[in-house]
């Protein structure tokens, strides 16, 4: 755990989820979590060290959606795809769906999310690791995926709990990140969200 500071809270407070992605409300939902959500606007860096860009979105957008003088927990989280050292982000348009798809076929990659908990007088910091191994694609398969529309918005451009499933060969670590939302992550720094 990260970034904890030494207030303490007491019971849970509102969860404000600070975020469009509804992957990420299907998980908290999943669970029985009563939360709003509170999408923030806040641009994304898209260069840095990767662990470091993904926390650091993180937080920017759980303090872009902090309102102030709330008694609110606000949860920002920020899922980035990472070969070899080069960040693969949302792609703009089919072309480049179609690049980064080839650019992982046959290869080992990392999905990082960083994670950002932001209470009264804390801010919390977790960061993620999921490796995905993709099968070595050929270049119809590439072509079908890319048909489905199912890259856009959606980093590394592939949805693993949809088609994008089909072009994996191996999992190591939570799936849930790989979803968008790592749970186990959540829950080490946020253990009083399943009291509620």
């Amino acid at each position: 755990m990260e970034g904890r500071g030494s207030e303490q809270v007491a019971g849970p407070l509102p969860l404000v989820l600070a975020s469009r992605s509804p992957q990420r409300r299907a998980i908290l939902e999943r669970l029985g979590v009563r939360f709003e959500v509170r999408p923030s606007d806040a641009p994304e860096l898209q260069h840095g060290e990767p662990r470091a860009l993904a926390v650091d979105n993180a937080l920017r957008k759980a303090r872009a959606a902090r309102l102030p003088d709330r008694a609110e927990a606000v949860l920002g989280c920020d899922t980035i795809v990472v070969l070899d050292g080069t960040v693969y982000g949302k792609p703009a348009d089919e072309e480049q769906a179609r690049a980064t798809l080839s650019a992982l076929s046959g290869a080992t990659h990392e999905v990082l999310s960083g994670l950002a908990l932001l209470l009264p007088g804390e801010e919390r910091t977790a960061l993620a690791r999921t490796a995905v191994t993709f099968r070595a694609l050929e270049p119809d398969e590439l072509d079908a995926y890319v048909a489905t529309g199912e890259w856009r918005e959606r980093s590394g451009g592939y949805a693993i709990q949809r088609a994008g499933a089909t072009l994996v060969h191996a999992v190591e670590g939570d799936i849930e990140n790989v979803v968008g939302l790592p749970l186990a992550s959540l829950l080490g720094i946020y253990p009083e969200l399943l009291a509620r």
